[in-house]
Parts: C-alpha cells; sequence; structure tokens
C-alpha cells in the first residue's frame, strides 16, 4: 500500500474525529468510518503518527496548543536571536535561501529550466519544482489543485521529469540536507518565509508573536498570515507550525486535516518516541 494511501485514511480519520469531536467517535466507528477493522487501522495510525489516534487528539486540541503557544514564545525568541540571514543551519535541515533576483522577474524565467514531478509522501501527492538553483516549490495535489507554472514561469522551460525529481522528494521525506530553495517574494514575503524555517520542529507559533520576533507591531499580524498563506515550498517551509492565538488549527492552503496531521505527527515525535 502507498504512503500516500495511508495518508488518505488517516486524513479520513483525522477529519471525523475533528467533526464529531464533542461526543468523541469510538475507535469501533472510526475505523468502520475509514474501510478498516479496528485492529487494522489502530495498527495503521500508530505506524503513520507514532501514537493512537486517542493520544494524536489529545496533541492537536486547541488547550494543548495553548499551553504549546506560552511554551513557544522563549524558543521563538532564542531562535530568531540570531537574525533572519539566509544562510547556516536551522534547526535539523539544512536549508539555504536564494531570493528570485529583480531580473529573474523582469525575465519571468527566460533562460530558467525548471524539472516538475508528481510523487507519493506521507502527507498525499505533492508535486515538486526545481531549478539548477534549488526547489522552487512544493505543492500537495490531491483535492487541491496546484498552481500553474507556466503562469508564474511564463518563459521558463518546463520539462515534466518524475525521474528527475524523485530524489529530491526523498531527501525532504525523511529530511536531509543541504536543500536549497528558490523563492519569488515581496521582501516581507521573504522575511517571513525564513522566520517560519527558525521555528523548530514539534513548537508551534501565532501570527501575533512571529509578527513581532520579526520586529512588526501586533496589527501587522494580518499582513504576516497573508505572507504565511502564499508560501510556495509546503512542509518544507513550515508554515503548518503557525497557529491562532486562541490555539485554534486555523486555515491551510492545502487542507486544515493535512495541517493536524502534520502538527500530531511532530507533536507526537516530540512527545514519544517514533515506532518505526
Amino acid at each position: 500500500m502507498s504512503r500516500s494511501r495511508d495518508y488518505q485514511r488517516v486524513e479520513r480519520a483525522i477529519a471525523f474525529l475533528d467533526a464529531h469531536a464533542l461526543r468523541r467517535p469510538s475507535l469501533d466507528e472510526t475505523a468502520a468510518h475509514v474501510g478498516l477493522s479496528p485492529y487494522h487501522f489502530q495498527r495503521l495510525f500508530q505506524r503513520w503518527a507514532g501514537t493512537s489516534p486517542k493520544r494524536f487528539l489529545q496533541y492537536t486540541a486547541a488547550e494543548h496548543a495553548k499551553e504549546c503557544l506560552r511554551d513557544a514564545r522563549t524558543v521563538l525568541d532564542a531562535t530568531l536571536d540570531t537574525g533572519l540571514s539566509s544562510t547556516g543551519r536551522l534547526h535539523d535541515l539544512l536549508v539555504s535561501v536564494c531570493a528570485v533576483t529583480p531580473g529573474d522577474v523582469r525575465r519571468l524565467g527566460e533562460g530558467l529550466r525548471i524539472r516538475h514531478g508528481v510523487h507519493d509522501t506521507p502527507f498525499g501527492r505533492a508535486r515538486i519544482a526545481v531549478t539548477p538553483r534549488g526547489i522552487t516549490s512544493l505543492e500537495f495535489v490531491d483535492g487541491a489543485t496546484p498552481s500553474d507554472l507556466e503562469e508564474e514561469w511564463p518563459r521558463a522551460e518546463l520539462v515534466h521529469d518524475p525521474d528527475a525529481t524523485a530524489g529530491w522528494i526523498e531527501r525532504i521525506f525523511p529530511r536531509s540536507g543541504p536543500l536549497p530553495v528558490l523563492l519569488r517574494g515581496t521582501n516581507l514575503q521573504l522575511r517571513v518565509w525564513e522566520a517560519l524555517l527558525r521555528i523548530p520542529e514539534g513548537t508551534v507559533v501565532s501570527y501575533g508573536s512571529l509578527a513581532g520576533a520579526l520586529g512588526l507591531a501586533p496589527k501587522a499580524a494580518r499582513a504576516v498570515a497573508g505572507a504565511v498563506a502564499t508560501n510556495p515550498v509546503a512542509y518544507l517551509i513550515p508554515c503548518h507550525r503557525v497557529l491562532r492565538a486562541t490555539g485554534a488549527i486555523g486555515g491551510y492552503r492545502w487542507g486544515t486535516a493535512r495541517k493536524r496531521a502534520m502538527l500530531g505527527r511532530e507533536l507526537a515525535d516530540s512527545f514519544t518516541p517514533r515506532i518505526r
């Protein structure tokens, strides 16, 4: 069974449990919803998340998220205190950020070869696009419409080459560096995306605290949220680690169930050893 099919069942279970959280569906009911026996569903979920469905929900509940947000304040200050340079070690993942130059923007990708392909990942099928300078986009495509590479880079040479892009996916899931990314955005967007890279795995922050860490006024939280929402490189630039101040998951470009899945796995890893 593919990783994506495993994830689809887990995602359905998460969405079901989330929608019926007040009455707390039983293991049997949840397993039936995804078409598995309780035994096989429990094993699938444990293998995928490293924890039980019940504990997973506890990790992603709003009350637990608020506690994590409070704990993350000093962590965020410490990790951002070194500045927002685009090079260097960013926690357990080496990522070097290369910004698209104004000349690149004017040329609309002329002379740039972009290879792209769709692959299975632990969070569903994803399309990755890479250039000689690094990853330019990573988007989940099951249940979502990927952005139009032709519209973003109208003069670039676009090559469908999943054989070439498979190696990049294997370096992201599981993560291993160094991984260069090529980003096109405004100055604010680039600052926000670089700040996201400094949020440790298993840590969550609020939009307001992220704005504050960037030296922006609290009222800039909405602008920061906009920059988070337009992140072109899913998972690798961890916009899923930003929550509302209430602890609510909030929106996510690739679906709130997927955001909850990413957070739940990371939080489970930070509290319990992963079962391999």
